[in-house]
């Protein structure tokens, strides 16, 4: 008995965070080590399902770095990063597109569909939501460095997504995107896209599923995790040092989607078992939530 009240109580805590954010979407972005455990992406699968049937509309943009590497590698091709960053040829575009758009995407929307829901892939090979240019670096004398077909997000065709969102149907965005034109297929980080598709749809949340569990008071110690942020609070972390390394462009970059008008950001670790139910309907979390105004509660 005193089980089943403790499953109760997890409901009713549960039923606030599912009234305030029926309806309202939340843009989830894929990636790194979660895309490699089948076990993680199962989970998180079952919480996208669980997040759309208590009437939230989750959209899924997913990248695949490690997948790319490996079939790169299959056809004999060596990966060039330039500044960190992904050079993408002819050669690398192709297969790019196979395994983000021919792979990742379609298998991800069955996957849910396998779990009882509806998830459809938009991708250049179905109906294509992402548009751009091409983007490159800058060097260290101020010098353009190009990098191939890649790009940057400029328009997303946001009545698309709605539409499926309305319909009950999880969208699945691989981060891909043509040109304006139409007739350039562009590689674009999964970070940038997400934050270009939760800006577009007017997201009430953005989740980035990292291999940490957020954003810490002293990077090398887990238990000094920082449940919740305001951006005022985020910036003193980054004046001060406390935010480097490879979570510093990541919570610049939160910082720069908040000002742009989505109303909180989550970073956790989404190889934890539910990490995102447990981050989006419990008042604690489990990660670090980043918002415009205030670090009240981790919702």
């Amino acid at each position: 008995m005193q089980q089943a009240v403790e499953k109760a109580d997890v409901l009713i805590e549960a039923l606030r965070w599912i009234r305030q954010f029926r309806g309202k979407v939340t843009v989830i972005k894929l990636g790194g080590s979660v895309l490699e455990d089948p076990r993680a992406m199962t989970h998180l699968l079952l919480d996208i399902l669980f997040m759309e049937t208590v009437g939230m509309q989750p959209v899924v943009v997913h990248g695949g770095g490690a997948a790319i590497s490996r079939a790169m590698e299959k056809a004999g091709l060596q990966p060039k990063f330039v500044q960190g960053r992904r050079y993408t040829d002819e050669p690398t575009l192709a297969i790019v597109e196979q395994v983000l758009a021919g792979e990742l995407a379609p298998r991800l929307a069955r996957e849910i569909q396998d779990l009882g829901g509806a998830a459809a892939a938009l991708s250049v090979r179905t109906k294509n939501v992402l548009f751009g240019k091409k983007s490159g670096l800058l060097g260290p004398a101020g010098e353009s460095v190009d990098l191939g077909f890649v790009g940057e997000v400029t328009r997303v065709e946001a009545d698309a997504i709605n539409e499926l969102c309305r319909r009950g149907v999880v969208p699945i965005i691989p981060s891909l995107c043509l040109s304006e034109e139409g007739d350039t297929l562009l590689n674009v980080n999964a970070d940038l896209a997400a934050m270009a598709v939760a800006v577009a749809m007017r997201a009430e949340k953005l989740v980035f599923l990292s291999d940490v569990n957020g954003v810490r008071a002293n990077k090398d110690d887990p238990d000094s995790l920082i449940a919740s942020l305001s951006a005022s609070q985020a910036r003193e972390l980054i004046r001060s040092g406390a935010v480097q390394t490879g979570m510093l462009p990541k919570v610049e970059a939160c910082l720069d989607t908040l000002e742009r008008g989505v109303n909180k950001i989550h970073i956790i670790d989404g190889r934890i078992r539910h990490s995102l139910l447990l981050e989006v309907y419990t008042t604690k979390g489990i990660g670090t939530a980043i918002s415009r105004n205030g670090a009240a509660e981790s919702i």
